[in-house]
Formats: structure tokens, sequence, C-alpha cells
């Protein structure tokens, strides 16, 4: 399986599903979750730099949406360097990008250049989700889903424990001090982790997958062409994934809640997101990426229209956490997809251009639900726009199982 170019002892020795391959998961796992706060903290403290800088919703959420474009390139770009390099030299120009750019966001004193600091803590975020989740999928084989799917989750351990934090942060100490205090703490905590990640991977720091087994599934579909139609559904599902993962803050507090009680619920949300994501991994493992996908994402359709009907903060609580038990596994099936479909030489960027599709969904969702606001004066709008994308990723999701049911016929 996968063998590394270096044939030296280190790297030979290492074994798919093996002991060692759990301890670099574990390692992942914590690096990811550490990371991932690129993705949550400028969720909790958009309605605090709207203040300050009196700026509309739609102009403040664009920090949200150059942060995930920064995440979606540099999710391509540090996939590449991942396939050519491997997972640690991606990994250390992330921490670099990551820590500086908290630094320079905290320091501040315009709006533009709060919002244009936001596209490389994006980039700093990026080789924590895509490239770490096709490093893991080359360290197991019985239990590629369910490794895939917790390297991911470690976005969503991240999102259960940082929006608390920044927001008690931001209470104590203001949101300036805060991300400063973010970015180094990030600096200094993920080059330890790195590093005990690469005593774990040794020589194998580039891999040959010269003797990789072929794709499980054949779709007659070109690569490209399967690339193109995954981009397309991911952009539609995170386009209606964003409205509550974005603006769950803002709407508590345009609700009279409270941002903090918008904070809790966003916390929720993800912890919940760590179950589904598990689960959905043990699934895959089982029926499939595809199949798997198609479930969560009827499911995040269901959570999206209760939305639309129930606003107390009770509710509201019930139906955050159902959102995040319903569409945590959505966007590590994607991966799982693509290692099922495609050659495992090019895991890595392609698994880099799907996220970045995904991110590119979340930034457009996150501005546009935004857009509407401004436009409407309530979220309804933005939650029906949610639920109409959701319905093109079903469309796309069910077309590609039809068409593998057809070619498992065939066979």
């Amino acid at each position: 399986m996968h063998a590394p170019s270096d044939s030296s002892k280190g790297s030979t020795a290492f074994t798919p599903d093996s002991g060692q391959a759990w301890v670099r998961l574990a390692l992942a796992l914590v690096i990811g979750a550490i990371g991932s706060v690129g993705m949550w903290s400028v969720v909790v403290v958009l309605p605090i730099v709207q203040g300050e800088f009196g700026a509309t919703r739609g102009a403040i959420s664009l920090a949200f949406t150059l942060t995930m474009l920064g995440f979606g390139l540099g999710g391509v770009a540090t996939g590449r360097i991942t396939d050519r390099f491997g997972i640690v030299v991606a990994m250390g120009l992330s921490i670099v990008f990551l820590g500086l750019a908290y630094v320079a966001a905290g320091l501040s004193t315009t709006l533009w250049q709060f919002i244009a600091v936001h596209i490389l803590i994006g980039l700093g975020t990026s080789a924590t989700f895509a490239p770490l989740m096709a490093e893991a999928s080359h360290w197991f084989e019985r239990y590629r889903g369910l490794a895939v799917t917790i390297v991911a989750s470690g976005n969503y351990v991240g999102g259960t424990f940082w929006p608390p934090i920044v927001n008690w942060g931001i209470q104590s100490a203001g949101w300036r001090t805060t991300y400063i205090a973010i970015g180094i703490f990030c600096a200094v905590a993920m080059t330890i982790v790195l590093a005990l990640l690469r005593a774990q991977i040794g020589a194998e720091s580039r891999r040959s997958h010269d003797n990789a087994p072929p794709p499980r599934i054949d779709l007659k579909l070109s690569t490209n062409t399967l690339t193109a139609m995954l981009c397309i559904a991911s952009i539609a599902c995170c386009v209606a994934m964003a409205m509550p993962q974005v603006h769950i803050v803002a709407y508590c507090g345009d609700l009279g809640y409270g941002v903090a009680r918008g904070a809790e619920m966003l916390s929720l949300m993800m912890a919940f997101g760590v179950v589904s994501r598990i689960g959905s991994g043990f699934l895959a493992d089982r029926i499939g990426g595809i199949r798997t996908l198609l479930i969560g994402s009827v499911a995040q359709g269901f959570a999206l229209l209760f939305y639309l009907f129930f606003d107390g903060l009770t509710s509201l609580y019930v139906i955050s956490a159902m959102f995040g038990l319903f569409q945590g596994g959505i966007v590590p099936s994607y991966a799982i997809i693509v290692r099922e479909s495609m050659p495992a030489s090019e895991a890595g960027t392609r698994v880099g251009l799907v996220i970045f599709a995904s991110v590119f969904g979340m930034s457009f969702g996150g501005w546009v639900s935004g857009v509407i606001f401004d436009a409407s004066g309530s979220y309804a709008a933005a939650f029906l726009n949610g639920l109409l994308w959701n319905a093109l990723n079903i469309t796309i999701v069910v077309a590609l199982l039809i068409r593998s049911r057809a070619r498992l016929a065939m066979a």
C-alpha cells in the first residue's frame, strides 16, 4: 500500500490501520481542532466589529467571505504541496500564515484592513482540513471512512470550544487582544503538535502511490467531470449550510436573546456535528460515500425547514443541535467519494478542489445571507434561499447514486 519513496527502515515499517496509524490520527485531530479557530472566531466577533466600525451586516460578513476564500484557495495549494512534499511542509506554512494573520487583524485600524487580513487567516487554517483528510486516507484501508471523518471532526471540535473561548476573551479583554492572543497560542501549540506528528511520520515525508489499489467504484465519468459535479454539489450544500453557521450569533442578537446565546448555539451545533461526522464515517465504511452524502443532505434540508417555523429560545437550541447532527457528515463524504473513485496519487489535489468549492459555497452563502437580511429585514428569506440550494445538491447526489447503481447492475 502507498509505499513511500524513501525505502528507509522508518518508512517501510508503517502498516495501514496499525496502532501507529491511530497515533497519527490522534495528533492530526488535535492540530486540526486548534487550527480551526480561523473558521469560528470571525463568526463570534462579527457583531462587535460591526458596531465598532459602523458597518452594515453585509459589509462585515465579507470578513467571513474572505476567510473562506483563503481557506479554499489554501486547501488547493496545500493539497498540491502535500501530494508533492508531504503534510509536514504544508502544515508548517499554514502555521506561519495563521499566527501572523491573527496578530495583524488585532492591530487593524480600519474596516477594510480587518476584512482583508481574513484571507490570510483562511490560508493559515487551510492545511488543517482538506490536506489532513487526504493524508489520513493513506494511513487506513479498512477504516478509511472513519479516519477521514475523525480528522474532519477537528474542525467541529474546534467549533465546540473556540466560540465560547473567543466570546469570553472579547468580554474580558476586547476583541483585539483576543485575536493577538489566538495568533500567539496557535503558532506555539500547533508547532509542538506538528513536531510530534513529524516524529511519527519519520522518513515517510514524500509518498509514492505506484502500488496503491485502484478506485473502489467506477462511475464511468472522467476524473475532471466527476470533480466538477462534486464541486457543484458541494457549493450547493454549503450555501445552505452557511446560513445557520455564519449568522446564528447575529440572528440571536436580532431576536433579543443576546450574542452569548448565539455563541452557545453555535458551540452546540458543532458538538453534535462531531457526533455526526464520526457516525458518518462508520456509515461510509459500510454503504459508501455517495449514499452517506445523500442521507446527510436530505437531513440538512429538514433542519433548515424547521428554522423557518420556530424562533423561540428553546426551539433554536434544539434545532441548532439537530442541524449539527444532520449536516456534520456532509463535507467529509466528498473526500471519501474522491478516495473511492479517483487515483490515490491525486487525492490531496482533488480533495482540495472539492473542499475549495465547498468553502466557496460557505463564503457565498454567508455573504448572500447578510445581503438578504439587509434587503428584507429578516432571515426568513435567507433560510428559504438555503433550502433551494440544498435541493440542487440532492439532485446531483441522486444522479450520481443512480449512475453507481446502474454501474453495479452492469458489472
